[in-house]
């Protein structure tokens, strides 16, 4: 395809996502019918009527002069910003969304996007925005190995559980994808906007767009699609994290979940999801081997004084001063200074009166 064929068609595909009572699921039924975005809009009213679904308002709305000025002046802005535009039908667009019955017809994409095949090396990290230090300190652990081990890992940007998942995966010199509830250029929460920068961040949102409840439900049908499996860290059994989970089977995909306490309301959504058949998940290495993926590489430790390295050994899950003192076998003054040491290196850190790796 010529680059003016695929400006045009590129055109076309925003014309038909800016133009009212059309949605996802017509402008992909449009698309196919009629085989390119173009051709959809070349239509005469009679061969319109033929594709199932458009009632009388969303016939009215196909090619207004409207929609098309939206599409251009979109077109240019995110030249402008350093956004790339990916089409559906068009390359680069990701062949994982096939497993979605109303994939986006467009995408705004900042950063480099990877590959995403109809299997993606890909997995989606998902859970409670209020995390336990336990869940914070094993998501980071999981999603660290998963990217020393070349997967991609993709989640929504927001507080807890996907903050930790993408920090990690970046820290460990990995890949990382977050999928948006808002434009590119509107990063929500906006305290994650220095994160978003080491990472690629993509929506189905234009320019300028800010978060809205009703985006986040939808946007959970991206991370489950572009992902081969989606684990679920922590969340109620009413949550954004169980709807990823929902939508992970309506694709096809694997369902992880990591067993919390008894009675814990945020390990309820993940003791629902076991219970029906998810693959029960302490580790990376738990859904490495559910893919053959192979074997998560270890992650060296630094080079530390005989007392630092001993308390960090110790912190392979998160522990009370008590349990350290107990495991690591110093006094309590030496423990407390080896953990100052470890805090200020970024290798520990204290959550309600708990320690654990960073």
């Amino acid at each position: 395809m010529t680059s003016a064929a695929h400006t045009a068609e590129l055109l076309a595909l925003l014309t038909l996502r800016f133009t009212p009572n059309l949605g996802p699921r017509r402008t992909e039924a449009l698309r196919v019918h009629f085989g390119s975005a173009q051709a959809a809009l070349k239509a005469p009213l009679g061969a319109l009527r033929e594709v199932h679904g458009l009632d009388s308002r969303s016939l009215a709305a196909v090619g207004s002069a409207k929609a098309a000025q939206a599409a251009d002046t979109e077109l240019r802005r995110c030249a402008q910003e350093d956004v790339t535009l990916v089409g559906r039908g068009l390359p680069g667009y990701p062949a994982a969304l096939d497993a979605l019955g109303d994939p986006p017809p467009v995408l705004w994409v900042r950063g480099e996007l990877p590959e995403f095949p109809v299997t993606p090396r890909a997995i989606g990290i998902v859970g409670t925005r209020g995390a336990s230090m336990h869940a914070r300190s094993l998501t980071r652990a999981i999603a660290g190995a998963l990217a020393r081990a070349e997967v991609v890992v993709v989640s929504g940007l927001a507080r807890g559980i996907d903050t930790e998942a993408h920090a990690a995966a970046v820290d460990a010199g990995g890949r990382s994808v977050g999928v948006l509830g808002s434009a590119v250029n509107r990063i929500y929460p906006a305290e994650n906007t220095r994160l978003a920068g080491r990472l690629t961040v993509i929506s189905e949102y234009p320019l300028d767009t800010g978060p809205a409840q009703h985006h986040f439900p939808t946007r959970n049908r991206l991370i489950a699609a572009l992902s081969s499996g989606t684990l679920v860290v922590e969340g109620e059994r009413k949550s954004g994290s169980m709807i990823t989970a929902t939508h992970a089977l309506e694709c096809g995909r694997t369902v992880f979940a990591v067993p919390g306490r008894a009675g814990d309301p945020l390990a309820a959504g993940p003791h629902a999801l076991i219970r029906d058949g998810a693959v029960l998940t302490e580790s990376a290495q738990d859904i490495l081997d559910e893919f053959g993926w192979g074997a998560a590489p270890t992650q060296p430790l630094p080079d530390l004084p005989p007392d630092q390295a001993r308390v960090l050994r110790a912190l392979s899950s998160p522990a009370t001063l008590d349990d350290l003192q107990a495991s690591a076998g110093l006094p309590l003054t030496e423990l407390q200074t080896a953990l100052v040491m470890l805090q200020l290196m970024g290798l520990a850190e204290e959550t309600g009166g708990r320690w654990g790796r960073r």
